[in-house]
């Protein structure tokens, strides 16, 4: 039996897809590859609202994470932390042996716009790194705001974790003033893991000219030479390629703000699901996900054993990630996801929590 994901990555990938990707191979130095590069590159620009750069990255998203770090990180960078993943970019800025800073909220609450400011103002610092949605508390930062905040200090460059966010919530790269803005393919996109994509600025660019050691293979400099020629430093994924242009035209179809909306409508019926069964959004509110709802297991079930059942119909919803495994719980409903299968995904577990003698609350 296949079982239907929704999980915070990687989501359902539907057969079309899969199809896509299914396509015979060619040349990734041929015309017919720079065609379907452009090609890709033009949609992503639609999709994101921007005319910066475009570039495709055989990696997870948290490559081109470490791509942010070692290529416009010139004095020192500010992390705004609400998360696991938060945590994460930071812990890579120090890996990587730059000077840099972590400011944290406490899990369930958003970055607020004036944290960021008190810290800019100090001048110490040249970029600002923060996880627009952050899939281990459900929390869907306010980048908008914080974005203007960060335009008031023009030396510093802002970049933006959108892994959980890109194709499913509106991210205006130019308006907004950011100058990388990334992700991986399994989320929003609702492609097979292993395949990620940014937004580039020139800003961005002209900073990674004066920084050392950019490494290789995430080298900025080097996607953008290649980037010319619409090809890659090193040989892509080409098959993600085909099912990232299969997709995006898809998404064109429906629509963009109609794709934004059905993600914000899923969203809605899943957090009253998980509040007239009595359990509480762990997410603080006003800034909860519209790809994904974290819920407080406030009534202490057994989320192993759900899951387990779930699985025998179809399904899997995931549990807390990282400090919160055991107390809550996150059921995703991004990429190609539709009300009815939402619907039937939240039927189920009403179904399996009554004969688990978890009854709900209310109906």
């Amino acid at each position: 039996m296949h079982i239907k994901l929704f999980i915070p990555g990687p989501v359902e990938v539907y057969p079309g897809v899969l199809n896509a990707m299914a396509t015979p191979m060619i040349g990734h130095r041929t015309k017919d590859y720079t065609d379907l590069h452009g090609a890709v590159k033009s949609k992503l620009q639609q999709l994101l609202y921007t005319k910066n750069k475009i570039f495709l990255s055989t990696s997870s998203g948290t490559g081109l994470m470490e791509a942010c770090t070692r290529n416009c990180i010139s004095k020192r960078a500010a992390h705004f932390v609400c998360g696991e993943f938060g945590e994460r970019w930071y812990g890579i800025s120090i890996a990587n042996g730059k000077e840099a800073d972590k400011f944290e909220v406490p899990l369930g609450q958003s970055i607020k716009p004036a944290m960021v400011d008190k810290e800019l103002a100090t001048g110490k610092y040249d970029t600002v790194f923060v996880t627009h949605n952050e899939t281990s508390v459900g929390v869907m930062n306010p980048l908008k705001e914080i974005a203007d905040v960060v335009k008031k200090y023009p030396g510093v460059l802002f970049m933006v974790d959108a892994v959980s966010s890109m194709a499913g919530a509106k991210i205006e790269v130019d308006a907004w003033g950011i100058d990388v803005c990334l992700a991986s393919t399994q989320k929003g996109f609702a492609l097979p893991p292993g395949f990620a994509i940014c937004s580039v600025s020139a800003r961005a660019l002209e900073r990674a000219k004066t920084v050392k050691n950019r490494g290789y293979y995430f080298d900025f400099i080097e996607f953008d030479a290649f980037d010319a020629k619409n090809q890659t430093p090193t040989t892509p994924s080409v098959s993600h390629i085909f099912a990232l242009y299969y997709q995006l035209d898809q998404m064109l179809k429906e629509g963009l703000d109609n794709r934004f909306n059905r993600l914000k409508e899923l969203a809605k019926m899943c957090r009253k699901w998980v509040t007239d069964n009595g359990f509480k959004l762990f997410t603080e509110p006003g800034y909860e996900s519209i790809t994904m709802t974290t819920a407080d297991n406030t009534r202490k079930i057994d989320i192993k054993k759900l899951n387990e059942e779930l699985g025998k119909v179809g399904y899997m919803i995931s549990a807390g990630y990282g400090k919160l495994k055991d107390s809550t719980f996150r059921i995703a409903h991004m990429g190609d996801c539709n009300a009815e299968e939402l619907k039937g995904l939240l039927d189920a577990m009403d179904k399996i929590m009554k004969t688990m003698e978890m009854a709900p609350t209310a109906s």
